[in-house]
């Protein structure tokens, strides 16, 4: 067991990627009015290579992911020189937590033989069995994976009692509670935390007192205050709808991106006019896809909670359904806008992919639309090169990334596809040399400045949203 420099309540994170990594150098950053650390956090995740990586990382003061936030680095330094954050393998930890965090991955599984989604829940229950059997009584379990609403009542709940009941413990002597994050890695992913609404629920009154408690010294809730719900399942289904309706709005603005594009509109500017309204400033606008661990996924678990958790095969989310399919399909409409500008002879033609992220900012490539992006150029003869700031491996592709912007001598096509800082802040009449290559901005990550440089050189000129003008 890990001997903390004080004897503080402890609180265990399960699971060490991008949220479980950020909560618990949030944790750690909880402070009394004297400076003083309020918990001791221990990280827990799998002896594999990315769990190895993050604890390694988190045990040396080092964020284990890519990131612009020098707020969230700093914390992980502090938290070291503080000795209140370890990282461990070791799910034995368990048996000393106060608190357990739950932040494992739960995906979506394989369509079924009726294209059913799914979600095949083993690794998580193992996860739960891991924290249900060596638990104290008095222990509050945190749930903030993303799960289809009813998984802490109908899943989490149930095991927790059972593990209980076959330790001679008391059932219903923990306490557990639903509050999903709202992580938003990038410049902000620290503050998206500690500085940003949270709903919560508990199974029943004293788990959402407990929580309530616990994240009252998390997050400002002062600036920011908490919204309980009734029960878990509400909660789970607040998580699952607000990520519902952002992947349906994005979905509902791509057939307006082909529109203003046939019709010489500049979507963007409509839609900033838009946005003046308060109603309507929330309206997404066109792009190159939608990626990450979310918007991907979440939109499904509707479907799935009424098919595996309550036996109501009849509810159908056909909105949900359709943006996920939608949005699956926005890398290739940069794809098409390609192979028409090259009059379908899109072998040999060698294509710089600018950004391969999900999303600016950060380097997280899951579910990235960039990946289908490439993969569909590959298989068309194109030969792509790829270039992010943050990305130094691409493990969907098993491709390393070069973080130097290469010579574009002998290129045929920019395609700009996330909009990181640097390349909002490129260059490009130093770096652009070239007259006859075709600049297609996917994502809307070009500035008015970068983009009238473009056309004051009479540059090949192409974008996501916007029509010739």
């Amino acid at each position: 067991m890990q001997n903390f420099k004080s004897n503080l309540p402890i609180v265990c994170v399960q699971g060490l990627g991008f949220v479980g990594a950020a909560m618990a150098v949030a944790v750690s950053e909880a402070l009394d009015e004297n400076g003083n650390p309020k918990f001791n956090v221990i990280g827990v995740d799998l002896p594999n290579n990315k769990g190895l990586h993050a604890i390694h990382s988190l045990n040396n003061g080092i964020f284990p992911a890519e990131s612009n936030d020098q707020e969230l680095r700093e914390a992980t330094l502090r938290a070291k020189v503080r000795g209140n954050l370890v990282a461990l393998h070791d799910s034995e930890v368990y048996s000393s937590a106060d608190i357990v965090i739950v932040d494992v991955n739960l995906d979506l599984g394989e369509f079924d033989s009726n294209q059913e989604p799914t979600v095949n829940f083993t690794n998580f229950n193992k996860a739960i069995d891991a924290v249900a059997s060596r638990i104290k009584p008095g222990c509050l379990v945190l749930v903030e994976t993303t799960v289809p609403p009813g998984t802490c009542e109908k899943i989490v709940y149930p095991k927790l009692n059972d593990w209980f009941k076959k330790r001679n413990l008391p059932a219903d002597s923990f306490f557990l509670a639903h509050s999903y994050e709202r992580v938003m890695p990038g410049e902000e992913y620290l503050h998206s935390i500690t500085n940003f609404w949270r709903v919560y629920s508990g199974i029943n009154e004293a788990s959402a007192k407990k929580c309530e408690e616990f994240l009252m010294n998390v997050v400002n809730t002062k600036d920011y205050p908490m919204v309980r719900l009734l029960n878990t399942t509400s909660s789970e289904t607040a998580k699952v709808l607000e990520n519902s309706y952002r992947a349906t709005n994005i979905a509902f603005i791509e057939e307006w991106g082909r529109f203003a594009e046939n019709v010489g509109v500049d979507l963007f500017s409509v839609i900033s006019a838009i946005r003046q309204r308060p109603t309507h400033n929330n309206i997404r606008q066109p792009g190159f896809g939608v990626g990450g661990y979310c918007l991907t996924k979440d939109p499904l678990f509707g479907r799935v909670a009424a098919t595996q958790l309550f036996n109501l095969p009849s509810l159908d989310f056909p909105f949900s359904r359709k943006a996920v399919e939608i949005n699956n399909a926005m890398p290739l409409v940069s794809f098409e806008l390609l192979k028409n500008h090259f009059d379908h002879q899109l072998k040999n033609r060698k294509v710089l992919l600018l950004g391969i992220s999900y999303r600016p900012d950060v380097g997280d490539t899951r579910y990235s639309p960039s990946e289908v992006f490439a993969r569909t150029l590959i298989q068309h003869g194109v030969r792509v090169e790829f270039h992010d700031p943050l990305v130094k491996n691409w493990e969907e592709m098993n491709l390393s990334v070069s973080q130097d912007l290469p010579e574009i001598s002998d290129f045929d096509a920019i395609v700009f596809a996330v909009g990181h800082k640097e390349y909002r802040e490129l260059k490009l009449e130093t770096w652009i040399t070239k007259s006859d290559i075709l600049i297609l901005d996917a994502n809307n990550v070009l500035s008015d400045e970068q983009i009238g440089f473009i056309k004051k050189r009479g540059l090949i000129f192409k974008s996501i949203g916007r029509g010739a003008s």
